[in-house]
C-alpha cells in the first residue's frame, strides 16, 4: 500500500471554549410546579377488563377520559386548555397488556389506584450503547456454522435501533429466495423511502413518544430526521449491515482495511424498527416496536439501546417487553453499555432472559505512527485524507467529539492533528472519518508528545513531527494479541442480582466497519457494544435455521458454554490498557462473561441448558415479586409463587452464574466458574 508522510510545525489549540449543544428537556418554572404532561406507560391485567367494554382499547379510552382534571401549565404543547389529550398513544397486547398516554402525574398516581391497573411507568429516555471480524470469528464458506446454517436464509432479524439506509450495497438482495411467506410486516414507504426488497423484507417508525417529548422540537428535528424509517445517523445502518449484510467486494474505509464486507448471517432478512431518533430514543416507542416484531413474525431481535444500569426488572418496559418476546420464541439480544470506565456493576440490559452482549477487540489496526524530531516513533491508529500544513495536538473530553476538534483545527488553518486518549473511555483508538489528517495516540505516547515539543521550546527549536500513514495490518505477528476486551464495555457484578452473571459474552465491538447512512461515504468503522451486539445477533440467526427447533435459552447457551477466554497469542484474556503497553490486566467474568464467542463450536456444543418461561417465572419469584408484578410478566394468568419458587436465585438453570459471600459484614461477589476457568488455564500453562 502506498503510505505518505506530513511534515509540519505543533500548534496548541485551546477547545476550552468548544461546546457542542447536547439536548436538555427544558425545566418547569417553580410555579408550574409538576403538573406538565409527560408521557405514561399503563400496565394493565388484561384478564381485569370489565365486561362493559367491547375491547381492551375501550376500556383503555374511556379510563382516560374518567381522570379527573388537573391544572397544567400553558407552555404545554398538547392542549391550549390545559386538559390532557385523553388519547391512547399506543396500545400494547402482546409482549405486554397496557397503554401509552399523556398525562399530569397526579393523574398517573390516580390512575395506578384504579382497578386492573398493575403499574404506571413513566417513559424514559434510552441511551444507544464487517471485512474482517466475520473472519476472526472462524465463520468459513467451506465447513461450519456458515455452510451447516445456510447462511442463516429466511431466518428474520429485526433491528431496532436509528433505521436504515435501504439504498446501500449491504442490503442488496442478489441470489436471495423470494420473502419468507410467515412474514406479515410491512414497509413504510413515502417519498424518502423506496419499496423494501428480498433482503430489506420491513422497515417501520415508531415517533409518538419521541414527539410527545419534545414537542415542537422534534419538529425542529425534522429538517434533519426523517420521519420515515430512513436512518440520517448511520448508527441503524452500521448495526444492520453487520448482523446480516450483504457481501460487497472491495469495501473499505478511505482505502484502509478493504476486503469483502459481509454481515455474520449473510442470506438473513433485515426488518428495521426505527425507535432512535436524533434527540434521543424513549421506552413506549421501543415497547411499541416490540408489539409490531411479535405480529411480524421476527425470529431474532436486536436491542442497541437500554436504560443504563440499575433499574428494576418490573419497572423496566425494556425488560417487560423482551420477557413477552422470549414467551413468543424470539431470540432477544442486547448491547451491554459503554459504562466500563465507569467501574464494576455497570452492565445493562441484565435480565437472564436477555442475550447480554460485551465488546471486544479483533486483529486488526489501521496504523500510522507520529515520528517526532528527535527520532521517537509514536504508533497510532488510522486516519483519512492528506493534506499539507501544520498538526495539532488536542486532548480527548467528553464534551467535544475528536471529529468535531478536527473540524475546528481544519478552520483554523491546521491540516494535521494528533489526538491524545486521555480519557479512558475511549481507549480503543477509535478509526473516524476526521476532516483532515490525524491520528490517534494512548495517554502515554501523549505525554510522549508533549515531553518533546516542550523540551525542543526550551531550547528554541522547533518541534517536528511527521505522520506515517501505514495502512491496515492484521495478525497477532503485528498487533497486540486479540482478542481484549474493550474498557467501555460494561462490567458485573449484575447490579440487581448479582447471582445472575452479566455479560454474557463478548463479541467484536472496536472498530468494526460495516455499511453507513448517506451517500458520501459507504462504509464507516464505529465501536461500542453496540457494534458488539449484531455479531451475536447474526450468530443467533445462523443457529435459528441450523436447529429450528431449539428455544431461544438453548441458542444462547448454545453460545455461552462454548466460548472461550484465550486469545490468540495463547494467554488468558486481557483488558485494554490505556498506558499504551501489552501488560493489561486479566479480564475477569465481571469483564467477559462466558467467553468470546466461538461460532463453530456453538454449532455442535455438547450439553445444552434450556430454560423454558416458566423458570423464568420461578426466577422472578424468587427474587420476591409479588403477585401483581408478576402480572406484569406473565399476563395472562396468575402465578403461585409458593409453589414455583426456587430455593435461590443461583438455582436458575443458567450455565454462568456468581456467589454472593458475607464476609466481615459486606458481600463478595465471586464466579465459580471462573476459579474452575483460571485452574483449568493454569493446568494448561503448565502442560504446554
Amino acid at each position: 500500500m502506498k503510505t505518505s508522510s506530513l511534515w509540519g510545525v505543533f500548534v496548541f489549540l485551546a477547545f476550552s471554549a468548544l461546546i457542542i449543544p447536547s439536548y436538555s428537556q427544558d425545566q418547569p418554572s417553580d410555579h408550574d410546579h409538576d403538573e406538565q404532561l409527560k408521557t405514561f406507560i399503563v400496565f394493565v391485567s388484561k384478564s381485569d377488563k370489565p365486561s362493559v367494554f367491547s375491547s381492551h382499547l375501550h376500556w383503555y379510552s374511556a379510563t382516560l377520559q374518567s381522570l379527573p382534571p388537573s391544572p397544567i401549565s400553558s407552555s404545554s404543547s398538547d392542549h391550549h386548555d390545559g386538559s390532557p389529550s385523553r388519547e391512547v398513544m399506543y396500545s400494547y397486547d402482546h409482549v405486554a397488556h397496557g397503554f401509552a398516554a399523556r398525562l399530569t402525574p397526579s393523574q398517573a398516581s390516580h390512575l395506578e389506584n384504579l382497578p386492573g391497573i398493575l403499574s404506571v411507568i413513566p417513559d424514559s429516555f434510552v441511551e444507544p450503547h464487517t471485512t474482517h471480524s466475520p473472519q476472526f470469528l472462524g465463520l468459513n464458506y467451506g465447513y461450519g456454522l456458515w455452510p451447516n446454517s445456510s447462511y442463516g436464509e429466511d431466518v428474520i432479524i429485526g433491528v431496532f435501533d436509528g433505521g436504515i439506509w435501504p439504498e446501500h450495497q449491504s442490503f442488496n438482495d442478489f441470489g436471495l429466495t423470494p420473502v419468507p411467506k410467515r412474514w406479515k410486516g410491512t414497509c413504510q414507504t413515502g417519498p424518502d423511502f423506496p419499496p423494501c426488497n428480498r433482503k430489506l423484507i420491513g422497515a417501520q417508525a415508531f415517533y409518538k413518544g419521541i414527539e410527545a417529548h419534545l414537542g415542537h422540537r422534534f419538529d425542529a428535528d425534522g429538517s434533519k430526521d426523517s420521519r420515515s424509517p430512513r436512518d440520517t445517523s448511520g448508527h441503524g445502518t452500521h448495526c444492520a449491515a453487520t448482523a446480516a449484510g450483504s457481501p460487497v467486494m472491495n469495501a473499505g474505509f478511505h482505502n484502509d482495511s478493504v476486503g469483502e464486507a459481509k454481515g455474520v448471517a449473510t442470506k438473513a432478512r433485515i426488518a428495521a424498527y426505527k425507535v432512535m431518533w436524533k434527540g434521543g430514543a424513549v421506552t413506549s416507542d421501543s415497547l411499541a416496536g416490540y408489539e409490531q416484531v411479535v405480529k411480524d413474525g421476527v425470529d431474532v431481535m436486536s436491542i442497541s439501546l437500554g436504560h443504563g444500569y440499575g433499574t428494576p426488572y418490573h419497572r423496566s418496559p425494556i425488560a417487560i417487553g423482551t420477557f413477552g418476546a422470549t414467551e413468543k420464541g424470539i431470540v432477544v439480544s442486547l448491547a451491554a453499555g459503554n459504562n466500563g470506565a465507569k467501574g464494576p456493576k455497570t452492565v445493562g440490559n441484565s435480565a437472564p432472559w436477555m442475550l447480554t452482549v460485551g465488546g471486544s477487540t479483533i486483529d486488526r489496526e489501521s496504523r500510522a505512527d507520529v515520528i517526532l524530531g528527535d527520532g521517537q516513533v509514536i504508533p497510532g491508529s488510522l486516519s483519512p485524507t492528506q493534506v499539507a500544513g501544520k498538526i495539532v495536538v488536542c486532548n480527548a473530553d467528553l464534551k467535544n467529539p475528536a471529529v468535531k476538534k478536527a473540524s475546528v483545527a481544519k478552520a483554523a488553518r491546521g491540516v494535521g492533528m494528533i489526538h491524545v486518549q486521555t480519557i479512558d473511555q475511549f481507549e480503543a483508538l477509535g478509526a473516524r472519518n476526521y476532516p483532515i489528517p490525524a491520528t490517534a495516540v494512548t495517554k502515554s505516547s501523549g505525554l510522549k508528545i508533549i515531553t518533546y515539543i516542550t523540551s525542543n521550546r526550551k531550547d528554541d527549536k522547533k518541534p517536528t513531527p511527521k505522520i506515517d500513514f501505514r495502512g491496515t495490518v492484521t495478525g497477532s505477528s503485528f498487533l497486540s494479541p486479540a482478542p481484549k476486551v474493550a474498557t467501555f464495555s460494561s462490567t458485573g457484578p449484575n447490579p440487581l442480582i448479582p447471582e445472575i452473571l452479566k455479560p454474557d459474552v463478548i463479541a467484536p465491538g472496536v472498530n468494526i466497519l460495516a455499511a453507513r447512512s448517506g451517500s458520501d461515504a459507504e462504509f464507516v468503522m464505529k465501536s461500542g457494544t453496540s457494534m458488539a451486539c449484531p455479531h451475536v445477533r447474526g450468530l443467533a440467526a445462523l443457529l435459528r435455521n441450523a436447529f429450528p427447533k431449539w428455544s431461544p435459552a438453548a441458542i444462547k447457551l448454545a453460545l455461552m458454554t462454548t466460548a472461550y477466554i484465550v486469545d490468540n497469542s495463547g494467554k488468558y484474556i486481557t483488558v485494554i490498557n490505556n498506558t499504551g503497553g501489552d501488560n493489561g490486566k486479566f479480564s475477569t467474568p465481571f469483564q467477559h462473561g462466558s467467553g468470546h464467542v466461538d461460532p463453530n463450536k456453538a454449532l455442535n456444543p455438547g450439553l445444552v441448558y434450556d430454560i423454558t418461561p416458566s423458570d423464568y417465572e420461578a426466577f422472578l419469584c424468587t427474587i420476591g415479586y409479588n403477585k401483581k408484578q408478576m402480572k406484569l410478566f406473565v399476563k395472562d394468568r396468575n402465578v403461585d409463587c409458593d409453589s414455583v419458587g426456587l430455593s435461590t436465585v443461583g438455582d436458575l438453570n443458567y450455565p454462568l452464574f456468581s456467589v454472593v459471600f458475607e464476609s466481615a459484614g459486606r458481600s463478595q461477589t465471586g464466579s465459580i466458574r471462573e476459579w474452575l476457568r483460571m485452574l483449568e488455564f493454569q493446568q494448561m500453562q503448565f502442560t504446554n
